[in-house]
């Protein structure tokens, strides 16, 4: 039963024009990249099928353009329409706190670096320079490492942080395991920075640990 046969309000075209994206689920969501699935299966069908066979949907879509044409029934075009919409969703995202910007609450620091750096395969350690008034003066990757590690000095924070004249930063990386729940050794990190930037008169507000859920605040759990 191909997705014509379906009822339309049933069809995800149209139930996404009708009650959003978000009423999709994530099989639905990719039917629509896909268009139509091989003989004897739909697109819904395909979909899931290619989600289950790639251990879900953040491993499917952090996969390579040349990866995903390599997976049954994608291919070059819709490769690379994914690909597309996936690359249109991160320069959207880098629009959300552009220079200016102030801060509304810490929660949408966290809320910014899961979306930023949770589809990393790679740990990833980014920073967000902030002026007197919380506003975004940049927003910047300065260490990426393996999938379970990235080599983090406290020395090049500091300098990036005076270069760009910032009076307090936000601190953010992600744990590729999807576990977010801070380690020792990002404990012993934070204390090390806060301590390197407090003497060049620089606030570390946060420290936020990137996983599958909630970014956890490590200033909540009182470790800033």
């Amino acid at each position: 039963m191909t997705l014509h046969d379906w009822p339309a309000t049933d069809r995800p075209r149209e139930r996404l024009h009708a009650q959003g994206p978000d009423a999709l689920s994530d099989a639905e969501l990719l039917a629509l990249f896909l268009g139509t699935g091989p003989r004897g299966s739909n697109a819904v069908a395909h979909a899931q099928g290619l989600i289950n066979r790639c251990g879900g949907l953040r491993a499917l879509l952090d996969r390579a353009p040349a990866e995903l044409r390599q997976l049954p029934g994608i291919g070059p075009a819709r490769a690379a329409l994914i690909s597309a919409a996936l690359a249109l969703g991160r320069r959207q995202l880098q629009g959300e706190l552009a220079r200016g910007d102030a801060l509304a609450s810490p929660r949408q620091a966290g809320e910014y670096f899961s979306r930023w750096l949770r589809a990393s395969p790679r740990e990833r350690f980014g920073v967000l320079f902030l002026d007197n008034r919380h506003r975004v003066i940049a927003h910047e990757v300065l260490f990426e490492g393996s999938i379970d590690s990235a080599a983090v000095h406290p020395r090049v924070v500091v300098q990036r942080a005076m270069g760009l004249n910032a009076a307090a930063v936000v601190l953010g990386h992600n744990h590729p395991s999807g576990v977010a729940e801070p380690s020792a050794a990002d404990r012993q990190l934070t204390a090390a920075l806060k301590q390197a930037l407090a003497l060049v008169e620089v606030r570390l507000l946060d420290h936020f640990v990137v996983g599958d859920g909630p970014a956890v605040s490590m200033a909540e759990r009182g470790w800033v």
